[in-house]
């Protein structure tokens, strides 16, 4: 096969996969109110040893217009870094996002009672970018994706959600903890990078 044919089957195996999630985040919310509670998280189930909240949270959504916009979020993010990451290192991201959104919740918001939506991860996965393009010679999307990452989750933390998120209850903590997580296992893997192949590309 040749390499530009393994670039289109590797295009194609991604979009199937985020085709795939997508359909399992419709089909979660299309289950109704009964699949969503059993699988949000909720601090007093969890802290009793329902775990599995912690994960299952990320992929169940309140309303159709939040899963709606996730979703558009998530092909975003696609369509900009999908080639910036191998798919074990995407995995690596998305856990270290996963696990900062937990230890969050559990340690640094211990008043916050339920939580739905992959907006967290999300900006996980937006932060990864941001670092690993200052690393891949591109300096002026790296500069334009941390000033609009940075901008948007300080005005969260100072004056709550930006107006486009309307009426739906956003936990803007959630973002930030995921976007903190995210960074930090970019920068694990450009060094585990620049320790294997001796260069910081």
């Amino acid at each position: 096969m040749s390499s530009v044919a393994d670039v289109a089957a590797v295009r194609r195996k991604t979009w199937l996969l985020i085709g795939a999630l997508s359909a399992l985040l419709v089909l979660l919310w299309a289950a109704g109110e009964r699949v969503e509670l059993a699988l949000r998280y909720q601090r007093q189930a969890v802290l009793h040893g329902e775990w599995w909240r912690l994960v299952t949270a990320h992929l169940v959504h309140g309303s159709f217009r939040h899963l709606a916009l996730n979703i558009a979020g998530l092909y975003v993010i696609a369509a900009l870094l999908r080639r910036d990451f191998s798919r074990s290192e995407w995995m690596v991201i998305i856990a270290a996002a996963c696990a900062a959104i937990a230890s969050g919740f559990i340690w640094l918001s211990p008043n916050l009672q339920w939580y739905v939506g992959l907006s967290g991860l999300l900006h996980g996965c937006l932060a990864a970018g941001a670092v690993v393009w200052w690393r891949v010679e591109r300096p002026l999307l790296a500069a334009a994706l941390t000033i609009l990452l940075v901008a948007k989750l300080s005005w969260e933390q100072l004056h709550g959600a930006l107006p486009l998120a309307g009426t739906l209850p956003v936990i803007v903590d959630a973002h930030l903890y995921g976007a903190l997580g995210g960074a930090m296992a970019a920068l694990a893997i450009i060094a585990r990078r620049s320790i294997t192949h001796g260069t910081f590309v």
